[in-house]
């Protein structure tokens, strides 16, 4: 089975990006926004890992706790009530709409690190998204 580690990197945040995507412990996808925000660049690793998978079987391990929330809990409300939650707007819609579907029809498993605490694949996530925020990586 492939194992992805995912991150994304924003500095300032709001302001340039990147993600990166790694397989095989080493650095598979790099992408980069000119403005963006730490959130929309950990979404964009995920939809590029999944794009990656084909919908093999896969673990795609970030340490965003919130993407995979949003992925496999809030979304499916949200989605029902047409894309409405009662708390107001949906940030970052636009990437909910691509990642949703992707992921429910892949062979998937989101599974969640903690960030920056010696975990090998993340911090080698955490290095190439902050290295594609610098350079401008093109998706």
């Amino acid at each position: 089975m492939v194992i992805y580690y995912t991150d994304g990197s924003c500095s300032p945040n709001p302001g340039p990006g990147g993600f990166a995507v790694i397989k095989d412990m080493k650095p598979h996808i790099l992408g980069s926004e000119p403005d963006s925000t730490n959130i929309r660049m950990e979404g964009f690793a995920i939809i590029a890992a999944l794009k990656d998978a084909k919908q093999t079987p896969c673990e795609i391990h970030t340490d965003s706790e919130f993407w995979i929330k949003v992925i496999t809990e809030w979304s499916i409300s949200w989605e029902k009530n047409g894309w409405k939650k009662k708390s107001g707007e949906i940030k970052n819609l636009d990437i909910v709409k691509e990642v949703c579907p992707l992921y429910r029809a892949s062979k998937a498993k989101l599974v969640w690190v903690r960030g920056h605490n010696n975990n090998p694949g993340n911090e080698l996530a955490d290095v190439w998204a902050n290295d594609a925020r610098i350079t401008k990586a093109k998706a």
